[in-house]
């Protein structure tokens, strides 16, 4: 198979990734409910570890500080505008309607987009390398992807999604990096000389998704178990993300 045949079967593979939120449905609604204050606890701590411990030093190796700098400003804000635009335009998150979420729902799902869109490019341009770069950067990418997709399903989950449609959604936006390869193949070195930049967006909109949505949530948790718990998950979270970049 060529490089370009090759990147698609990977980045269908990690975009199947995503059902492993199936797992979680083996759990009745009720003990579902009871472990969804420390998935969101995990979700924030690896979105925060994704961000600082492998994108923006990514992003930093191939492009200057100021840059990279910028970038991670603009995705805060950019995610913030987003979210403030949701809010004015959708319902809140105290509505009765049940078809009405929070919009941390929608921010991950975009965040996540694009992270899975760099994703696919990562693969494609690996493969452009050589087979054995390519199978190892895929095998990354999916062991990468095991506890952020856990963690996204439970962002869904608390922002009010039934849990089969946080699945399909989960799958869907992971779809992003079959778009990445493609257009990796289409646009060549372009877009990975923009690479960096959209690296240190996708870790501003996490570090805005994780410190600005999630850790405030996990506030309104007081008892004091549960609490150590939700830190315990938190940390766990990070080191997860440090135990992948030590041995990628």
């Amino acid at each position: 198979m060529n490089s370009f045949t090759l990147s698609l079967v990977a980045a269908i593979l990690t975009g199947l990734i995503s059902l492993v939120s199936f797992f979680l449905l083996a759990l009745n609604k009720k003990n579902l409910n009871k472990i969804i204050f420390v998935l969101v606890a995990l979700a924030a701590g690896t979105l925060l570890g994704d961000a600082f411990i492998h994108l923006i030093p990514e992003a930093l190796s191939e492009n200057s500080s100021i840059y990279t700098s910028l970038m991670i400003l603009g995705g805060v804000l950019l995610f913030f505008s987003l979210e403030k635009f949701l809010r004015w335009h959708h319902c809140h998150k105290e509505t009765s309607n049940p078809n009405c979420h929070h919009p941390v729902g929608i921010t991950s799902l975009i965040g996540d987009g694009l992270h899975n869109f760099l994703d696919g490019i990562i693969i494609a341009a690996s493969f452009q390398i050589s087979f054995e770069l390519g199978m190892a950067s895929t095998l990354a990418i999916i062991l990468h992807e095991i506890p952020q997709e856990i963690g996204d399903f439970a962002i869904l989950l608390h922002a009010g999604f039934p849990a089969q449609k946080a699945i399909l959604l989960n799958f869907l936006v992971s779809l992003a990096a079959i778009f990445g390869v493609v257009v990796f193949f289409t646009t060549g070195n372009f877009l990975i000389e923009q690479s960096p930049l959209l690296l240190g967006l996708a870790a501003g909109g996490f570090i805005y998704i994780g410190g600005s949505d999630l850790i405030p949530e996990l506030h309104h948790e007081t008892n004091f178990k549960k609490s150590l718990l939700q830190f315990f998950f938190l940390v766990l979270g990070g080191l997860i993300m440090v135990a992948l970049k030590l041995t990628g």
